[in-house]
């Protein structure tokens, strides 16, 4: 091992990937014919050794380097909610909010820029606007280091509105009855604990379909597009129903 601290931030960078990729420790331990208590014991890093590293990372598509590159760039105390300051600043420029939110998702500002022929100079200005607000670290290279932990929910009403301004008619707005256009819809009857746990499969969901465009940004062979997902739950009205049974 390099160091404690090294192993620590490595682990803490793998055991992320691996929970966002569904990598549960009952999983770890039949993928690799060890027992649970074991699996648990190397996520926790006592008994690990580069090897057993090296062998994790594999299932989440990582190397050895990649995964401690990731470690070195990745700060500490990673924020779980931003601050109302950082939703009004970020919902009152909608690029700004953009550019965060791809950063966020691991793509680089330099492809940022080339999708949306951003010059430099805008672009060094965003992203030094993303440093004052404590968002982003720039560092050598052009990269960039999120402070801001990828699972994240936006719950202030800043960044809501702007979602409901610029976001909310792309998905109300399609035709539904296109076969080209992808959705899913279901009605359930729910108490309201079935409810919650509903709202956690959606968050999981996410958190699955952020592992899925890391796959796919590092293994795709087709040129890839930008595509908005939306999930969303609410309690029916169901007047029309009651009339039609009605007769």
């Amino acid at each position: 091992m390099r160091s404690e601290s090294t192993s620590a931030a490595m682990l803490a960078v793998l055991r992320r990937h691996l929970r966002q990729a569904g990598w549960t420790v009952p999983r770890l331990a039949h993928e690799l014919s060890i027992g649970e208590a074991t699996a648990k014991r190397w996520l926790a890093g006592k008994g690990v050794t580069l090897d057993r590293i090296d062998a994790l990372a594999r299932l989440v598509g990582l190397t050895l380097g990649e995964l401690a590159r990731q470690a070195e760039d990745a700060p500490s105390g990673l924020a779980h909610e931003l601050t109302l300051a950082q939703e009004k600043a970020l919902s009152a420029n909608i690029f700004l909010s953009f550019l965060f939110m791809a950063l966020l998702n691991g793509v680089p500002p330099d492809e940022v820029a080339a999708d949306f022929a951003v010059p430099q100079r805008a672009m060094d200005a965003s992203l030094a606007r993303l440093e004052r607000l404590a968002l982003i670290d720039r560092l050598r290279g052009g990269r960039v280091r999120v402070r801001v932990d990828r699972a994240l929910v936006f719950r202030k009403l800043p960044l809501r509105a702007l979602f409901d301004t610029h976001m909310k008619s792309a998905f109300f707005e399609l035709d539904y009855g296109d076969p080209a256009t992808c959705y899913v819809s279901e009605v359930h009857k729910l108490s309201r604990v079935g409810a919650a746990q509903l709202a956690e499969l959606m968050e999981r969901y996410r958190l699955d379909v952020q592992a899925l465009a890391d796959r796919d940004r590092h293994e795709a062979v087709l040129d890839r597009d930008w595509f908005g997902t939306l999930m969303v739950m609410r309690t029916l009205d169901m007047t029309l129903v009651r009339r039609a049974g009605a007769g």
